[in-house]
């Protein structure tokens, strides 16, 4: 046989080993995975929040929601 008559069988071989080895690696268990609980947060802390409770930023939250009340 030619290389023109193998070439057919090869390209649903390839395509059926492709889809094998995509669907394998998506089964793969991530180990960075946290676990939460109800009602706590376990993620990393938030360095905006410190800012959250200060009068700068309460005003500056009340000049950009004066700026959208127009829309």
């Amino acid at each position: 046989m030619t290389m023109a008559g193998r070439r057919p069988v090869q390209l649903p071989v390839l395509a059926l080993v492709c889809l094998i080895a995509s669907g394998i690696s998506g089964c793969q268990d991530p180990s960075d995975v946290t676990i939460y609980e109800p009602g706590v947060y376990k993620g990393k802390t938030d360095p905006l929040l410190a800012l959250a409770d200060t009068a700068e930023y309460e005003e500056r939250l009340a000049v950009r929601f004066n700026y959208q009340r127009d829309r």
